[in-house]
């Protein structure tokens, strides 16, 4: 099989690839991302010291152009993708009889309902908003992206959530101080810079941020973002974050629905009716209540809908991916 990982999570997502192939013995080549391959090479190291099977895994660096042939390879009838949709799709179409497993990008929802009404639980929510639209830069698919929140809290909420993100520093991200790093490059910074400058040509409101310096982008909040603009439609992978208000719980779980992506959501209420119709109702694979959407463990069937991919990550979920059922019959024996 092919494990082709990302470089957001540069040795996390390597081993969502890797530890499921060598448990079901599914000879695996690595590739990790250009930009960042130095750990998946690391961990190439630390398996060359074991006991495993000759060929059991591989760590091949190469360079993105040269992938179109190691992709239609026909000795890989396995390929495991993470990273963007567009380059997600294109495998998938390049080699329809494969087996592909697809988790891409999305532009996580988080909801904040009107139950969800105290100082505390506003707090809570501006907290874990402000920190999971910016961890990792922004570069994270289920970081978030949208905060939908009811006109009964939303005033309160984004005077919360605006002074949260105005107060995170950027910089070196091994300075304890620091709670943004750079981007992964500085092309990655102008991109998000781009497309905030784009939103706020069009209408929306800058509340902070909105800065670039070098591969570094301050966190960024904006309102009254229009529907046409990038920053509205696409994954942004970066520290920003845009505020949406909504009368009622129809329209928050229409304007969760209303993206191409659907990978997670995070819904704030404590009305276990309002949890249970989100799960029902939401187009996300995945639904995390009282929290924002950007919480994984492992041993989850991790993916998405629409455009979010195709298939589950998670060890089990995995292991069964990199394999096929195989039937015995026993007749005319002795036992």
């Amino acid at each position: 099989m092919l494990g082709i990982a990302p470089f957001n999570f540069p040795l996390n997502l390597v081993a969502h690839k890797v530890a499921p192939a060598i448990a079901v013995g599914a000879p695996i080549i690595l590739k990790p991302a250009p930009a960042t391959p130095i750990s998946a090479l690391i961990l190439g190291e630390i398996l060359a010291e074991t006991d495993l099977p000759a060929g059991s895994w591989s760590v091949l660096t190469v360079a993105n152009e040269r992938m179109p042939a190691l992709v239609q390879d026909p000795r890989l009838p396995v390929i495991s993708f993470t990273g963007s949709d567009t380059v997600g799709y294109q495998i998938l179409d390049s080699v329809p009889r494969k087996h592909v497993t697809l988790e891409l990008g999305g532009n996580a929802a988080a909801v904040v309902l009107a139950d969800w009404s105290s100082e505390e639980d506003l707090e809570w929510a501006a907290t874990r908003i402000a920190t999971f639209a910016n961890y990792q830069g922004g570069q994270s698919c289920i970081s978030v992206q949208r905060v939908i929140a009811d006109a009964a809290v939303y005033d309160r909420l984004v005077e919360k959530v605006v002074a949260k993100v105005g107060a995170q520093v950027t910089g070196d991200p091994s300075d304890d101080a620091v709670d943004v790093g750079p981007l992964v490059s500085e092309a990655a910074a102008k991109r998000v810079e781009s497309w905030v400058d784009e939103a706020v040509a069009a209408g929306a409101q800058l509340h902070a941020g909105g800065k670039r310096e070098g591969a570094s982008y301050a966190p960024t909040v904006l309102s009254a973002v229009p529907g046409g603009v990038k920053l509205h439609t696409e994954e942004v992978f970066g520290p920003v974050l845009t505020l949406h208000r909504v009368e009622g719980a129809d329209e928050a779980f229409a304007a969760v629905n209303d993206s191409k992506f659907g990978l997670q959501a995070g819904v704030f209420t404590h009305d276990v009716q309002a949890a249970f119709r989100a799960h029902r109702e939401l187009e996300v694979g995945g639904v995390i209540i009282g929290d924002a959407p950007s919480y994984r463990a492992d041993q989850m069937p991790y993916g998405g809908v629409k455009d979010s991919g195709v298939g589950r990550e998670g060890v089990a979920y995995a292991m069964t991916d990199y394999t096929y059922e195989r039937v015995l019959v026993l007749t005319g024996l002795a036992l």
